[in-house]
């Protein structure tokens, strides 16, 4: 006897595929970090500093003309593989006992979201000009800050940024050291990337809470100096920051938004300092065949770490049985649509906005058999 096919195969089917599109979506993560400059600061350092009398002249034109030439080459994707923290999800299938510590031990990597996102090459131009000065000239510094996005459609769902604290430019002036200040951030729970798990179990206030953001940004540069030798990779300084965000601070829309008004002092601190980049030796012969000792422009490189944590509620470590018990489900279902633990890959890339006078980090983050050309085209990625 022919077995008959099911009035309802067809639907279930294509319903299936996107319930698992649906699923890979959601664990996809781009960011944008954002490197900000500015002519203004240039300017409010160089009146607090007063005008040097380096000379400029034929050197100061030939550099003129060329000092933004590489920013176009500074672009490209790399990638990478990263845990993506779930690998309680099996267990949850196949073990029978000891079932309180392992929801313990699943929640507990669920509460913990955190990526890393590193400038792909050098950032150039921390400087607006070569100097004659030295290495640690501070002049024409344009370099003002850091901010970070991510996004879902037109959607923005984090939003960050942080510029050099201007209450404090005297320490550049002083001891060649920089802090920033919070200026804005836009941030939501229930958009955040927690709970970090392949199962579909959105941020619930009754089941979560103590939401917390951490931010570690660390700049670091190469040089040469003037008696050539290479200082390679060296930290020039790290800044941190933790922001508690509580439900009673968001909106209607579940969204905590905080900007800082003008010199008001910031809410939240920003921990930390960098030493302004070094400028690298180079040394130069005029028109007239004069050895000139001469100082680049700053490159330097950056790295942000994003971390994003929380604690669960009394309520819902009493009602672990129950929730165990939907998680093995959820656990089942997703091997049977082919939902299992995997690597993430990290597909990354950098370019100089010239309209906006910016560097441009773009991270994607995605399982790895996501991540095909399609993909990298239709984000902007490819070469």
């Amino acid at each position: 006897m022919k077995s008959q096919n099911h009035p309802y195969r067809w639907i279930f089917l294509p319903l299936l595929f996107c319930l698992f599109a649906l699923s890979a979506s959601a664990q996809q993560s781009q960011y944008k970090t954002i490197v900000y400059t500015s002519d203004e600061l240039a300017n409010e350092i160089s009146r607090m500093n007063g005008e040097r009398d380096a000379s400029r002249g034929y050197l100061g034109d030939l550099f003129t003309a060329t000092k933004g030439s590489i920013k176009g080459i500074a672009s490209g994707y790399v990638t990478s593989f990263f845990d993506i923290g779930v690998n309680a999800i099996g267990a949850l299938v196949t073990k029978n006992a000891r079932h309180k510590k392992e929801w313990e031990e699943a929640v507990k990597k669920e509460n913990v979201f955190q990526t890393v996102i590193n400038s792909v090459s050098e950032m150039s131009d921390f400087y607006d000009d070569s100097s004659f000065d030295g290495a640690m000239d501070p002049k024409g510094m344009r370099f003002d800050g850091i901010g970070c996005l991510r996004t879902e459609g037109k959607d923005t769902m984090f939003y960050v940024s942080f510029h050099i604290d201007k209450s404090k430019l005297y320490r550049i002036i002083n001891h060649s050291k920089f802090e920033l200040a919070l200026d804005t951030l836009i941030i939501s729970p229930q958009h955040s990337n927690l709970p970090n798990t392949q199962l579909h179990i959105p941020y619930s206030f009754e089941e979560r809470k103590n939401f917390t953001l951490s931010m570690d940004i660390t700049i670091s540069s190469s040089w040469m100096n003037e008696i050539v030798q290479l200082q390679k990779n060296q930290e020039l300084g790290t800044f941190t920051i933790n922001i508690p965000v509580d439900q009673s601070l968001l909106d209607k829309n579940g969204f905590m938004r905080y900007v800082r008004h003008g010199d008001d002092p910031p809410a939240y601190q920003v921990m930390g300092e960098s030493f302004i980049v070094p400028r690298s030796y180079m040394g130069f012969r005029d028109e007239r065949d004069n050895f000139k000792d001469c100082w680049g422009t700053g490159e330097y490189k950056l790295s942000v770490k994003i971390k994003e944590t929380c604690d669960v509620t009394e309520q819902y470590r009493a009602n672990w049985k129950q929730d165990y018990k939907r998680r093995k489900e959820m656990a089942r279902e997703n091997q049977k649509m082919g939902i299992v633990e995997q690597s993430w890959q990290i597909v990354s890339k950098q370019n100089w906005d010239e309209i906006a006078k910016t560097w441009v980090i773009t991270t994607l983050k995605a399982p790895a058999q996501q991540i095909s050309s399609d993909v990298i085209n239709k984000l902007g990625l490819s070469e």
